[in-house]
């Protein structure tokens, strides 16, 4: 009999649901190699069963085996470039940053919205990086960020509240994080207001963002926001104002690619 454990019996796929959730297991371990013992109690199966998981995952190079347990294969990379290469906005987001005369000097993002988190899918290195922003791949909380508010803007009041009534969906930050919904729903009104949602101190103490959401050109594409990161205090309200107008300008190029770039 096995002792597999917390299989649910509607699961259509339980050994995919297993190798999947393996791969986020290693995933969340950002690089640090996690042991057989401490996949198998992640992911609620014997050992044997995962050993076998395991091995499939790493003759397919999803997974790989180091003296100290297991982390995420090359060929996890190359789905996620296959990924990103769907998207023509990510080019063009490149492109423009790369001569824009702001955003060129700043850190720069795309994400998408997922449930109450973003996901970010290209970033931009200004001439004055800063770590402490999100890279590719990272997922960050919508509620403090200012993409994430560019596009929960676009979504209904009762959809926030319906997202955001589940435990955990406002984590502390900053001091300056928002914490509760009457205060995303103001957040909101004020990006919708603007145009542009502002994140000032909410994801990093001394450092704010600015982004504008881009609506999807089809059916099948996801929202995105565009967004930019820099210093506080070393940001003037005129920078900041031709950031946002930087934004706008990128934001009607991805709408439209026929749109006159900066370059042009």
């Amino acid at each position: 009999m096995s002792d597999d454990r917390s299989q649910d019996p509607r699961d259509p796929a339980p050994a995919l649901s297993r190798a999947i959730r393996i791969i986020e297991v290693l995933a969340a371990a950002d690089g640090t190699p996690v042991a057989m013992s401490d996949i198998a109690r992640s992911i609620g199966a014997a050992k044997s069963s995962t050993s076998n998981l395991c091995s499939v995952l790493e003759d397919a190079r999803l997974i790989r085996r180091l003296d100290t347990g297991y982390t995420l294969g090359h060929r996890t990379v190359e789905f996620g470039g296959a990924y990103l290469g769907g998207f023509n906005e990510v080019r063009e987001f490149y492109r423009f940053c790369a001569d824009a005369p702001l955003l060129s000097q700043e850190v720069a993002q795309i994400a998408m919205l997922d449930g109450t988190d973003v996901v970010y899918l290209a970033r931009h290195e200004g001439r004055s990086p800063l770590r402490l922003t999100a890279n590719i791949g990272d997922r960050f909380p919508a509620a403090p960020t200012a993409v994430g508010n560019a596009l929960l803007a676009d979504l209904p009041d009762d959809e926030i509240v319906r997202r955001f009534s589940a435990p955990g969906a406002f984590p502390k930050r900053t001091e300056q994080s928002v914490s509760n919904i009457p205060a995303l729903l103001d957040k909101l009104a004020r990006v919708r207001k603007d145009g542009y949602a502002v994140d000032e101190n909410e994801v990093h103490p001394g450092i704010s963002g600015l982004a504008v959401r881009v609506p999807p050109r089809s059916s099948s594409s996801p929202a995105l926001a565009i967004g930019c990161s820099y210093l506080t205090a070393a940001t003037s309200a005129v920078q900041r104002s031709g950031i946002v107008d930087e934004l706008r300008q990128l934001k009607l190029l991805l709408e439209n690619p026929m749109q006159p770039s900066l370059a042009s």
